[in-house]
């Protein structure tokens, strides 16, 4: 199975910068960037849910999962 984080695609949409982004979620860049280039192996739902606050979207904006990925 792949989980695809497709946060890079929402932050391009919304016009914000990782800077920016971390600063209104909360989290470190070096934190945000290991999520936003797929290497993070868990996302606290706390964290998910600021990312949709501050993205304005839904969960499934930014991860979806791909059946027969890199990761089966």
């Amino acid at each position: 199975m792949a989980i695809v984080v497709n946060l890079d695609v929402m932050m391009a949409k919304r016009k914000i910068s990782l800077g920016e982004l971390a600063d209104k979620v909360g989290i470190t860049q070096a934190n945000l960037s290991i999520l936003k280039t797929g290497k993070a192996k868990a996302v606290r739902f706390s964290t998910l849910e600021a990312l949709c606050e501050a993205l304005d979207c839904q969960p499934s904006d930014i991860l979806s999962y791909e059946k027969g990925g890199q990761n089966d």
